[in-house]
């Protein structure tokens, strides 16, 4: 496996990813609707790429294929992060996010907003909850949680 920056001839295999790694994976902790509005068939490919652009992208290959993809900004944010159905489980998402994390300030705390799913992971990564919160997208609730990897001293 290797991490490799994100490059905008990756817009259409990151998108087909994300929509099947959410409807193939989190369709454990979310329903139909959730699942449609959070990974819509048809989406925006101009705005996934631009927004990729902006922050700090990844990708994590194997063979030459993508399998895993994710983003984070210079504030600590990590946004998108998503690996392979096929991959899970195989060290790809400990690498990348690794990789993500080393892309900001030795310092930076860094936050996401992590699924029901993905929660466990990012546990087993150092993260902590801060709190599970309900985010509405076109009219569909749903859950997920504020995490958090403190790295700057909170002592004061």
């Amino acid at each position: 496996m290797k991490i490799r920056n994100y490059q905008p001839s990756d817009t259409f295999t990151t998108m087909q990813l994300f929509y099947d790694t959410v409807h193939t994976i989190n369709c454990r902790d979310y329903n139909q609707e959730q699942l449609d509005v959070w990974a819509p068939k048809k989406r925006d490919s101009k705005q996934w790429n631009t927004s990729f652009l902006e922050h700090h992208s990844l990708i994590v290959e194997e063979e030459g294929q993508a399998i895993g993809f994710g983003d984070i900004d210079d504030s600590g944010y990590l946004d998108r992060f998503y690996i392979h159905a096929a991959f899970q489980g195989k060290g790809a998402g400990r690498l990348l996010l690794e990789a993500l994390e080393a892309c900001v300030a030795e310092d930076q705390d860094i936050v996401t907003h992590a699924s029901i799913t993905a929660k466990p992971f990012f546990i087993r990564m150092g993260y902590v909850t801060d709190h599970a919160q309900i985010v509405e997208k076109a009219g569909v609730q749903m859950k997920n949680y504020v995490m958090v990897k403190r790295r700057q001293s909170h002592e004061g």
